[in-house]
Protein backbone atom coordinates (compact mmCIF):
# COMPACT_ATOMS: atom_id res chain seq x y z
CA UNK A 1 0.00 0.00 0.00
CA UNK A 2 1.63 2.69 -1.23
CA UNK A 3 0.73 5.88 1.27
CA UNK A 4 0.42 9.45 -0.90
CA UNK A 5 -0.63 12.78 0.91
CA UNK A 6 -2.84 14.85 -0.63
CA UNK A 7 -1.97 17.80 -1.79
CA UNK A 8 -3.31 20.83 0.47
CA UNK A 9 -4.78 22.80 -2.34
CA UNK A 10 -4.47 27.00 -1.78
CA UNK A 11 -8.14 27.59 0.26
CA UNK A 12 -10.83 29.84 -1.67
CA UNK A 13 -9.27 28.54 -5.37
CA UNK A 14 -12.36 27.67 -7.82
CA UNK A 15 -13.95 24.77 -8.05
CA UNK A 16 -12.51 23.76 -11.78
CA UNK A 17 -15.70 22.91 -14.25
CA UNK A 18 -16.21 19.45 -15.73
CA UNK A 19 -18.00 16.98 -18.03
CA UNK A 20 -17.61 13.03 -16.83
CA UNK A 21 -19.61 9.93 -17.34
CA UNK A 22 -21.52 9.11 -14.63
CA UNK A 23 -20.90 5.05 -14.43
CA UNK A 24 -24.00 4.71 -12.44
CA UNK A 25 -26.44 5.69 -15.13
CA UNK A 26 -24.15 5.88 -18.05
CA UNK A 27 -24.97 9.67 -18.90
CA UNK A 28 -22.47 12.54 -18.81
CA UNK A 29 -22.82 15.40 -16.41
CA UNK A 30 -21.23 18.42 -15.80
CA UNK A 31 -20.65 19.81 -12.65
CA UNK A 32 -23.09 22.69 -12.73
CA UNK A 33 -25.93 20.17 -12.80
CA UNK A 34 -23.94 18.59 -9.89
CA UNK A 35 -22.75 21.12 -7.44
CA UNK A 36 -24.92 22.08 -4.55
CA UNK A 37 -26.49 25.76 -3.69
CA UNK A 38 -24.87 25.25 -0.12
CA UNK A 39 -22.17 23.09 -0.45
CA UNK A 40 -20.50 20.23 -2.30
CA UNK A 41 -17.83 17.85 -1.68
CA UNK A 42 -15.94 16.42 -4.36
CA UNK A 43 -14.29 12.67 -3.52
CA UNK A 44 -11.08 11.30 -5.67
CA UNK A 45 -12.13 7.51 -4.94
CA UNK A 46 -11.57 4.35 -6.87
CA UNK A 47 -12.94 1.00 -6.59
CA UNK A 48 -9.37 -1.31 -5.75
CA UNK A 49 -7.61 1.00 -2.93
CA UNK A 50 -7.24 -0.19 0.28
CA UNK A 51 -7.67 3.00 1.97
CA UNK A 52 -10.71 3.83 -0.13
CA UNK A 53 -12.66 0.36 0.65
CA UNK A 54 -11.63 1.36 4.15
CA UNK A 55 -13.51 4.34 4.34
CA UNK A 56 -16.52 3.62 1.80
CA UNK A 57 -19.02 2.48 4.78
CA UNK A 58 -18.14 6.23 6.19
CA UNK A 59 -18.40 7.96 2.72
CA UNK A 60 -22.07 6.23 2.17
CA UNK A 61 -23.30 7.40 6.00
CA UNK A 62 -21.87 10.87 5.91
CA UNK A 63 -23.95 11.43 2.52
CA UNK A 64 -27.21 10.14 3.58
CA UNK A 65 -26.70 11.77 7.08
CA UNK A 66 -26.59 15.32 4.67
CA UNK A 67 -27.97 14.90 1.80
CA UNK A 68 -31.69 15.99 2.66
CA UNK A 69 -29.26 19.30 3.67
CA UNK A 70 -28.24 20.89 0.72
CA UNK A 71 -25.01 18.91 0.48
CA UNK A 72 -24.30 17.13 -2.93
CA UNK A 73 -21.56 14.55 -3.15
CA UNK A 74 -19.73 13.76 -5.95
CA UNK A 75 -17.09 10.68 -6.83
CA UNK A 76 -14.40 10.37 -9.58
CA UNK A 77 -12.41 8.29 -10.36
CA UNK A 78 -9.18 8.88 -12.54
CA UNK A 79 -7.19 6.00 -12.54
CA UNK A 80 -5.73 4.71 -15.68
CA UNK A 81 -8.43 1.54 -16.36
CA UNK A 82 -5.78 0.13 -18.94
CA UNK A 83 -3.11 -0.60 -15.99
CA UNK A 84 -5.72 -1.00 -13.36
CA UNK A 85 -8.74 -2.48 -15.37
CA UNK A 86 -10.59 -3.40 -11.92
CA UNK A 87 -11.19 0.65 -12.12
CA UNK A 88 -13.03 1.10 -15.02
CA UNK A 89 -16.31 2.59 -15.91
CA UNK A 90 -17.91 -1.12 -16.12
CA UNK A 91 -16.36 -2.52 -13.01
CA UNK A 92 -17.21 1.10 -11.41
CA UNK A 93 -20.87 0.33 -11.65
CA UNK A 94 -20.64 -2.89 -10.13
CA UNK A 95 -18.82 -1.33 -7.15
CA UNK A 96 -21.09 1.21 -6.57
CA UNK A 97 -23.97 -0.55 -6.61
CA UNK A 98 -22.21 -3.66 -4.00
CA UNK A 99 -21.22 -0.65 -1.80
CA UNK A 100 -24.61 1.25 -2.26
CA UNK A 101 -23.42 4.65 -3.27
CA UNK A 102 -26.00 7.64 -3.25
CA UNK A 103 -24.04 9.74 -4.93
CA UNK A 104 -22.92 10.20 -8.43
CA UNK A 105 -19.18 8.28 -9.54
CA UNK A 106 -17.71 9.57 -12.46
CA UNK A 107 -15.04 8.61 -14.57
CA UNK A 108 -12.36 10.71 -15.48
CA UNK A 109 -10.90 8.63 -18.54
CA UNK A 110 -8.35 11.62 -19.62
CA UNK A 111 -7.22 12.56 -15.92
CA UNK A 112 -7.41 15.85 -16.95
CA UNK A 113 -10.11 16.54 -14.15
CA UNK A 114 -7.89 15.42 -11.65
CA UNK A 115 -5.17 17.35 -13.07
CA UNK A 116 -7.62 20.43 -12.48
CA UNK A 117 -8.48 19.72 -9.10
CA UNK A 118 -4.77 18.95 -8.02
CA UNK A 119 -6.33 15.95 -6.57
CA UNK A 120 -2.96 13.28 -5.86
CA UNK A 121 -4.36 9.94 -3.92
CA UNK A 122 -7.49 7.91 -3.39
CA UNK A 123 -9.30 8.90 -1.42
CA UNK A 124 -9.10 13.16 -1.83
CA UNK A 125 -11.63 15.17 -0.82
CA UNK A 126 -12.20 18.84 -1.53
CA UNK A 127 -15.25 20.88 0.02
CA UNK A 128 -16.66 23.62 -1.76
CA UNK A 129 -19.14 26.48 -0.24
CA UNK A 130 -22.02 28.12 -2.34
CA UNK A 131 -19.96 29.87 -4.51
CA UNK A 132 -17.90 26.90 -5.60
CA UNK A 133 -14.93 28.11 -3.49
CA UNK A 134 -12.51 25.66 -1.30
CA UNK A 135 -12.91 26.07 2.19
CA UNK A 136 -11.71 22.27 2.97
CA UNK A 137 -9.55 19.82 1.59
CA UNK A 138 -8.26 16.88 3.59
CA UNK A 139 -8.86 13.49 5.46
CA UNK A 140 -12.12 12.03 6.04
CA UNK A 141 -10.42 11.33 9.69
CA UNK A 142 -7.68 9.56 11.45
CA UNK A 143 -8.52 6.19 10.57
CA UNK A 144 -6.43 4.21 8.18
CA UNK A 145 -6.30 0.86 7.06
CA UNK A 146 -4.46 -1.28 10.49
CA UNK A 147 -4.12 1.43 12.72
CA UNK A 148 -7.05 1.14 14.52
CA UNK A 149 -8.50 4.00 15.03
CA UNK A 150 -12.39 4.06 14.29
CA UNK A 151 -14.07 5.48 10.95
CA UNK A 152 -15.80 8.76 12.81
CA UNK A 153 -15.53 10.94 9.25
CA UNK A 154 -15.17 14.10 11.68
CA UNK A 155 -12.76 15.74 10.01
CA UNK A 156 -15.39 15.95 6.90
CA UNK A 157 -18.26 16.23 9.12
CA UNK A 158 -17.35 19.57 11.14
CA UNK A 159 -16.37 21.46 8.03
CA UNK A 160 -19.48 20.48 6.23
CA UNK A 161 -21.64 21.34 9.49
CA UNK A 162 -19.80 24.64 9.64
CA UNK A 163 -20.45 25.37 6.13
CA UNK A 164 -24.39 24.71 7.06
CA UNK A 165 -24.18 26.42 10.39
CA UNK A 166 -22.92 29.70 8.37
CA UNK A 167 -19.91 29.21 10.72
CA UNK A 168 -15.54 29.35 9.35
CA UNK A 169 -14.63 25.84 8.56
CA UNK A 170 -11.23 25.47 10.53
CA UNK A 171 -7.91 25.73 8.52
CA UNK A 172 -6.24 23.53 10.78
CA UNK A 173 -6.51 20.77 7.98
CA UNK A 174 -4.85 17.91 7.93
CA UNK A 175 -3.88 16.01 4.38
CA UNK A 176 -5.46 12.83 3.25
CA UNK A 177 -3.31 9.63 2.74
CA UNK A 178 -4.22 6.64 0.43
CA UNK A 179 -2.79 5.45 -2.83
CA UNK A 180 -1.27 7.59 -5.78
CA UNK A 181 -3.97 8.38 -8.77
CA UNK A 182 -2.67 5.68 -11.32
CA UNK A 183 -1.02 8.03 -14.18
CA UNK A 184 -1.16 7.06 -17.94
CA UNK A 185 2.24 6.65 -18.84
CA UNK A 186 2.98 9.50 -20.97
Amino acid sequence: MARTPSRMVELQSKAPEFKLLDTIDNRFKTDKELFGNKATVVMFICNHCPFVIHVNPMLVALTKEFQNQGVHWIAISSNDALQYPEDGPDKMKVHAQKEGYVFPYLYDETQEVAKAYDATCTPDFFIYDSNRLLVYRGQLDDSRPQNGISLTGNDLRNAVEALLNSQPVSKVQKPSIGCNIKWKKA
